[in-house]
């Protein structure tokens, strides 16, 4: 139990960071599938960037999990149309709830109770992903 509390506390500050810098914005999300502001795509950019960063780095020094393992990320299947049909849903999602999966439950902390329905709708399509994934061109 006493080492997930740095994952917990590591989880607000990113709730905090998030909140303070409008990530979880609804103005800010709807300016960004309008194109009308670079905001989301300067954080979404530096986010992917230092990952990129923090990854490379953490190869060359061979750094560990807390599995004890090397951090490796596995090669995915190729395939266009699903990463596009993939994508295409999420970003319908995101830009229909306002929010992507992530700060849902920020929006919670926040006060903005009626995220609730997205993230039960969220939990519901997971669901049924379960049950039809099977059956998926994957």
């Amino acid at each position: 139990m006493g080492k997930y509390i740095k994952f917990f506390l590591v989880g607000i500050f990113f709730g905090i960071v998030l909140v303070k810098s409008e990530a979880v914005s609804w103005y800010r999300i709807f300016e960004m599938f309008k194109f009308q502001s670079f905001h989301m795509y300067g954080i979404i950019g530096t986010a992917v960037g230092t990952g990129i960063i923090l990854l490379l780095i953490s190869k060359l020094r061979k750094v560990k999990n807390t599995e004890g393992s090397f951090i490796r990320v596995p090669l995915k299947d190729r395939g266009f149309t699903r990463y596009i049909i993939g994508g295409t849903i999420f970003g319908l999602g995101w830009a229909l709830a306002g929010a992507c999966p992530g700060p849902m439950y920020i929006l919670i902390g926040t006060g903005a109770f009626s995220i609730i329905i997205v993230i039960i709708a969220a939990l519901f399509g997971t669901f049924i992903y379960g049950l039809l994934k099977d059956k998926l061109p994957h």
